[in-house]
């Protein structure tokens, strides 16, 4: 029996042998679990959860979730990729449960979704998680965005629609509304990959609004030009939200920007104007900002080109503000942020992953991603308030890798962390800051506000 093998350098050899200890390379989650416990995360779980399991041998539902929700984080791609977890009996011992699911039983869970239950789970979740985020005295910028998440079966919901990477493929097409301030995920909505950017967004909007907590206040609203619809405009100016929405670019829109006389300079390559123009069906004008942006070799511009005026590009957006068009250039500008979260939900959480045969199944598992994306930015806001923002793939590199070897002592489980992955000395100070953290208030959840809303998630 060979018990020794050659390394690629060097001459000595090296022996290798089974060791009957417990071993993770997840010790790092330490204070990630600790989090989840001062925050009551399973208790809220257990709480919200629409069904229960009768037979005896059934692992909790709450376990099945909390299952799921760590194998997202330490770089789940699909269901099947759960099973990763289920022979770390030193991660076990961490969360303090004695079966791991399987995969057919994280399936059978999100299985148990249907719309109203969806309803009944998730709202009072996201109220509950929301409350603990700190809002900004001037208010919070919502960011609205889709997405595709490419789908290769015949899913519920899947259809052929917009689809640049692989088109005629089918897809879904869900909607995000981000607070960039906060690095949270505030609302979404899996759709069928038909949809256009905009549909429904209104009824989306109100609930949105409606999960947020007392007290916080929209700054402003910010959109790409799959949202330039007056529908949407009307109803952010019933709820007097100021808004920047890229415009579309139609003739009666370029007729306009081309005929625009003053230009206030940026720089030598960029400069604003603005015009007001009231389109067909709309009720009044509205305030139009023209960005030029001088053509330049071996940059691709974002704007489009106006053939009655060369050398330059344009970018058109609709307002309701009324600061300078610089400003509002400038802020409009931040919404990039929201690009970056959806990159981390694909890239590093891998939500285009988890998908199932019924659409509510799979509206669900792409919440517990969402949710999971939460967790993850309201934790790194706990153990380090003042450091800037790291996605969740630096948190797993950086913080939750980390040998680990389950002992016990005075039969009560021990965790020994490696020195070389950091130890004691790089965790506990993370511990300790989640002990320190003083939760916020939740405020009560009114019963009438959990029961089923019009469409989508919540």
């Amino acid at each position: 029996m060979h018990s020794k093998f050659h390394p690629i350098f060097g001459s000595s050899q090296v022996q290798f042998r089974s060791t009957v200890k417990a071993v993770t390379p997840f010790g790092g989650l330490v204070s990630l679990i600790e989090f989840f416990d001062r925050i009551g995360l399973a208790e809220q779980v257990q709480k919200a959860m629409p069904f229960e399991l009768r037979s005896p041998n059934a692992i909790p539902p709450a376990h099945t979730l909390m299952a799921f929700f760590f194998s997202v984080v330490v770089g789940a791609r699909r269901f099947a990729h759960t099973d990763w977890l289920r022979s770390d009996k030193a991660l076990h011992a961490m969360l303090g449960i004695s079966r791991f699911p399987g995969t057919d039983t994280i399936r059978n869970l999100f299985a148990r979704f249907t719309q109203g239950r969806i309803q009944a789970f998730w709202r009072p979740l996201w109220i509950w998680i929301l409350s603990m985020f700190s809002a900004p005295a001037e208010g919070f910028s919502l960011d609205l965005d889709s997405t595709i998440l490419q789908r290769s079966g015949n899913q519920e919901g899947a259809a052929k629609g917009y689809n640049p990477h692989r088109p005629g493929r089918k897809s879904h097409h869900p909607l995000l509304a981000v607070l960039a301030e906060a690095q949270c995920i505030l609302h979404g909505w899996l759709r069928s990959g038909n949809t256009s950017a905009s549909r429904g967004i209104s009824e989306f909007l109100k609930e949105a609004l409606a999960l947020m907590p007392t007290g916080w206040k929209i700054r402003t609203v910010r959109a790409d030009s799959g949202f330039f619809a007056e529908p949407l405009l009307e109803f952010l100016e019933s709820r007097l939200l100021p808004y920047v929405i890229v415009a579309r670019m139609s003739m009666n829109i370029k007729r306009h920007a081309r005929a625009v006389c003053h230009w206030t300079p940026i720089d030598e390559i960029y400069a604003v104007g603005e015009f007001s123009l009231q389109l067909m069906g709309w009720k009044k004008a509205r305030r139009f900002i023209v960005l030029r942006e001088r053509v330049r070799d071996g940059k691709s511009p974002l704007g489009r080109k106006l053939l009655d005026v060369p050398g330059y590009t344009f970018r058109i957006f609709v307002t309701n503000r009324s600061e300078d068009a610089l400003t509002l250039w400038r802020d409009y500008n931040q919404r990039a942020i929201i690009e970056q979260r959806i990159e981390e939900l694909k890239a590093e959480l891998n939500v285009n992953g988890f998908c199932m045969k019924s659409f509510y199944s799979t509206e669900s598992a792409f919440l517990s991603v969402l949710f999971t994306f939460n967790l993850l930015s309201l934790y790194q806001k706990t153990i380090q308030p003042s450091a800037p923002y790291r996605q969740p793939a630096t948190l797993r590199m950086a913080v939750f890798l980390g040998g680990a070897i389950l002992g016990r002592a005075a039969r009560k489980p021990v965790i020994h962390l490696s020195d070389s992955w950091g130890g004691f000395e790089k965790h506990n100070p993370l511990i300790e800051a989640i002990l320190r953290w003083v939760i916020p208030t939740s405020p009560k959840l009114d019963p009438s506000t959990c029961a089923g809303g019009v469409g989508g998630a919540f």
